[in-house]
């Protein structure tokens, strides 16, 4: 299992709660498995990531891969133990994020 940083984990929460909000188990379900997948990704292959995700290049930081799961853009360090820094819906604004 993969670590979370403790600002992805507040984005992770926040998604979730989102979610609950509004009523939406399956959208809670598929951000549930759309992690699954990034951390089975990021364990596979650490250096299989992109330096920033397509529509954002200006988001290419030393040491910080990104891959895409589900919908969602995971960011997770490329040192050894991989650590996942942030999760962001596909049609976030990212840069505003950050």
């Amino acid at each position: 299992m993969i670590e979370y940083a403790p600002k992805a984990t507040r984005q992770v929460v926040a998604l979730r709660h989102h979610y609950e909000t509004l009523d939406r188990p399956a959208a809670a379900r598929a951000l549930v498995a759309a992690l699954d997948e990034a951390e089975r990704r990021i364990e596979g292959n650490p250096s299989a990531g992109l330096a920033a995700p397509r529509p954002y290049p200006r988001l290419a930081r030393p040491g910080v891969a990104w891959i895409k799961a589900g919908r969602y853009w995971v960011s997770y360090t490329t040192t050894s133990p991989q650590v996942i820094v942030g999760v962001f819906y596909e049609t976030a604004n990212i840069p505003r994020r950050l």
